[in-house]
């Protein structure tokens, strides 16, 4: 499988979950306009480690999912 960019990989997770723009926002202490950007592809795929960890966790999966581009079964 090609890796995808991480905003895909974001948005792919969030959708799977039913979870709202603004409430993985929420749940990972970033701002609504942060995750549009992010799945937009506009905001580069390079977060600081921090923001990488709080999206992680708010989508219920490690870091080196969204940054390999691969789910949690």
């Amino acid at each position: 499988m090609a890796t995808r960019k991480l905003g895909q990989v974001v948005q792919q997770l969030r959708e799977a979950r039913g979870l709202s723009q603004a409430q993985l926002a929420e749940r990972a202490q970033v701002s609504v306009s942060f995750v549009s950007i992010l799945e937009g592809g506009q905001g580069g795929n390079n977060p600081p480690p921090a923001i990488l960890q709080r999206l992680a966790r708010a989508l219920g999966v490690t870091p080196s999912k969204l940054t390999e581009g691969e789910e949690s079964p």
